[in-house]
């Protein structure tokens, strides 16, 4: 069959986008906002890229579910490059806020109160975003009532997302499953190694160079050190063993087979990062509009936004890890059958 030509406007939508703006201060007996139109097609956008973002997240998440994914493999970089793109995305989503600044208070004002109780604070697909990467329920500001405006529907798809195996979760089982320290004849010729308490040689060795290096004031980070990388007990996502292979990764990703990893590690940080310069951008602007005045969606405005911009870092606990680096120069000293697993091989001649 001969395929039917593709028309832009009707492969796009392009009619249905540009009849979706309903400004509700252009009805009959409303006084028309000029700014509402901006108001509703910055939020639109928001919308969109929320949910390319979650297309993304969600194919991340499906590739890294594999029963094993190797660490220099094109599927590897297929998730580093999805999860880079949404990072993109996340920075155009804090420079739009330069766009909704040219809004004045007073601009705001004329449509304000036609707007209760519709909020920001509805939107499900950002919610089920922080739950998607691995924001935990128990972790949440506000969890009484941070899906008490939604719809049911909505609420189920939240609520799913947080029940699932969440990118942070995934991520720590792909830790775990880090093979470096289970390869005993690779580690036969480690010099210096010492013991203790049955812990691998290397990781004892490594809190004695940490430990040297500590200022008087950090001494308290031995006790951390012990309870993240030893003991396991944290209130975290991060398993002892998942937490010392990332660290592992941080030390020696100058090393081939460790590049893409570090990769990976790096971007969860980026993505943190670029969520809280939004949630900081966001917060300001709410201050600079409404002052101190309550959300249209009861909340409590900006008070609200810097208690979630202060409790909701998703991948703090790879964030953290970078308290327990050592320099260089002071690394141990990797035993060569090892160090010819974290480099690609050379074919002899």
């Amino acid at each position: 069959m001969e395929r039917k030509p593709v028309y832009y406007g009707d492969y796009l939508q392009v009619d249905t986008l540009l009849n979706s703006q309903h400004p509700v201060s252009f009805e009959p007996g409303n006084s028309p906002a000029h700014d509402e139109m901006l108001f509703i097609i910055i939020h639109q956008a928001y919308e969109l890229w929320f949910k390319q973002i979650l297309f993304e997240v969600n194919a991340v998440n499906t590739t890294m579910q594999q029963p094993a994914i190797n660490d220099n493999t094109p599927e590897l970089q297929t998730v580093v490059h999805r999860l880079n793109r949404a990072v993109t995305i996340l920075k155009l989503l804090v420079h739009q806020i330069d766009v909704m600044e040219t809004m004045t208070p007073m601009d705001f004002l004329d449509f304000r109160d036609l707007l209760r109780p519709a909020s920001g604070f509805q939107s499900w697909q950002f919610k089920t975003l922080e739950a998607k990467l691995g924001l935990r329920f128990e972790d949440r500001h506000g969890q009484e009532y941070y899906t008490s405006q939604l719809k049911q529907a909505e609420v189920h798809i939240i609520k799913d997302a947080e029940h699932g195996r969440s990118l942070l979760s995934l991520v720590n089982e792909w830790l775990e499953r880090f093979p470096f320290f289970e390869n005993e004849k690779a580690w036969q010729a480690f010099k210096g190694g010492h013991t203790e308490n049955g812990i691998h040689p290397y990781w004892a060795t490594y809190k004695q160079l940490y430990a040297s290096g500590l200022a008087e004031a950090e001494k308290g980070n031995l006790e951390a050190f012990n309870r993240i990388f030893i003991e396991g007990k944290q209130d975290g996502q991060l398993s002892a063993k998942a937490s010392r292979a990332a660290l592992f990764i941080m030390l020696y990703r100058g090393y081939p087979i460790l590049h893409l990893p570090f990769e990976l590690l790096n971007v969860l940080l980026e993505i943190d990062e670029q969520l809280s310069t939004w949630r900081y951008r966001h917060m300001n602007m709410v201050h600079r509009i409404i002052g101190t005045r309550i959300g249209t969606g009861g909340s409590s405005g900006k008070d609200y936004l810097k208690a979630a911009l202060d409790k909701h870092y998703i991948f703090k606990e790879i964030a953290q890890l970078t308290s327990f680096l050592i320099e260089r120069r002071r690394l141990p000293e990797l035993p060569e059958g090892l160090i010819q697993h974290l480099t690609f091989a050379k074919e002899e001649a």
